[in-house]
């Protein structure tokens, strides 16, 4: 165990070193992050190889870290602050989805239909489609100090859009479930596994709020912060281990929930303090996340893509940056909205994986066919999208005027 932590450190370090380097060029230092989980993964220097992915502390902190990056949206839903705006917010959240989800189950149903390919297939990658990755766009936030309409929409939205992502993915992998195999996926696995996670944050972050409230010590509330985020994260180990048939609970959602909670009933100037204290904790696991989420990428695959892919990223985007338009448009946000915030939401590794396997997982047996085309298109289309992705979030935060102009690019 020992030397396995000892190649996860050198490998941080290193991913950290890599965006600093990027950082020199203008550009997020994620996409260093990101590119060093690749060169260092198993597809490439092994230096995280499979055996150190696998491994169940290595799983377990990856998912505690994953509750505290939760803080980075959870803490910005304060509720008086974005009350004003709210219906806005989920009118432009569920048109994105939807659109989204139309446009790529509809694209690939006619390629399917003329291929003669099941068309439960468009539907399922429909589905994975929706999934956002949220830590990409939101860590450009965090590094260039983003501020404008476009960011104050981007990180209420994040969290909404990953419950539909959510919803709509294990509908649909529930309904394909019951026609081609005899196991369908129960119907309270499709409730619990969006509500769940809002649950668990909500009851471990009430009380939270409520003693962090009492608590005149800064230091001191800041110890009790990562003890509550441990406590949150072992309720879904909890729930994942022995009461879900699978484990598909988000971490990030349920800090997200977590921080949201207790963070409408401490003060502002408090929770401006506190997260002061917490933003070396935070920044050390954006990289650890981020790093995870790059080890697997292939970029073999980025040789080997084929015309689905290509298909997958660009009807997917066309989605995203159409649903997030028409969205805005209907709820009579700015221009800039209109026209920058589909941009932000092209990140999608992460839940996508996620969300691959699970489907792969179910069509194995009855379709493996399909699975093989489910999984070489959503693998070879993370690798690709996600670096042109983090590149065009961060110049839509640009253009929209967002990025203050001694963080912002050459």
């Amino acid at each position: 165990m020992i030397p396995a932590i000892l190649r996860l450190a050198a490998a941080i370090a290193l991913a950290y070193a890599a965006g600093k380097l990027v950082s020199k060029i203008k550009l997020p230092a994620i996409l260093g992050w990101l590119i060093a989980g690749m060169i260092l993964g198993p597809h490439a220097l092994q230096l995280l190889n499979v055996s150190l992915l696998d491994m169940k502390w290595y799983q377990t902190s990856n998912h505690v870290l994953e509750c505290a990056v939760g803080l980075m949206i959870g803490t910005e839903i304060i509720w008086k602050n974005i009350k004003r705006s709210g219906n806005q917010i989920i009118v432009i959240t569920v048109a994105e989805s939807l659109v989204t989800f139309a446009v790529v189950t509809l694209t690939f149903g006619v390629i399917f239909y003329i291929f003669q390919i099941p068309l439960y297939l468009a539907a399922i990658m429909g589905s994975i489609a929706l999934a956002t990755a949220p830590a990409p766009s939101l860590s450009i936030v965090r590094e260039f100090h983003t501020n404008g309409p476009v960011t104050k929409t981007l990180i209420p939205l994040a969290a909404i859009d990953d419950i539909i992502g959510v919803v709509i993915f294990f509908t649909i992998i529930s309904i394909v479930s019951a026609q081609i195999s005899a196991s369908a996926m129960p119907v309270y696995m499709i409730i619990l596994t969006p509500v769940l996670p809002v649950l668990i944050g909500l009851v471990i972050g009430i009380p939270a709020g409520f003693l962090f409230k009492k608590t005149s010590s800064a230091n001191l509330c800041f110890i009790e912060l990562c003890l509550f985020i441990l406590l949150a994260a072992i309720c879904g180990f909890i729930f994942n281990t022995y009461i879900l048939p699978e484990p598909v609970l988000n971490f990030m959602l349920i800090g997200m929930a977590f921080s949201a909670a207790f963070s409408n009933i401490i003060p502002e100037e408090q929770l401006s303090t506190l997260m002061k204290k917490f933003n070396p904790v935070l920044g050390f696991a954006l990289i650890a996340v981020i790093l995870n989420l790059g080890a697997p990428l292939d970029y073999h695959l980025i040789l080997g893509a084929g015309i689905f892919t290509v298909i997958y990223i660009l009807s997917r985007a066309f989605g995203k940056y159409s649903g997030a338009y028409l969205g805005a448009r209907l709820s009579h946000s700015p221009e800039v909205i209109r026209r920058y915030l589909g941009f932000t939401l092209l990140p999608h590794s992460g839940v996508s994986l996620v969300f691959t396997g699970i489907a792969v997982a179910a069509l194995e047996g009855p379709a493996p066919d399909c699975a093989h085309i489910i999984q070489g298109t959503i693998a070879a289309a993370a690798v690709i999208n996600e670096i042109i992705a983090v590149i065009l979030a961060q110049k839509a935060f640009k253009w929209a005027g967002e990025i203050p102009e001694c963080d912002a690019a050459v």
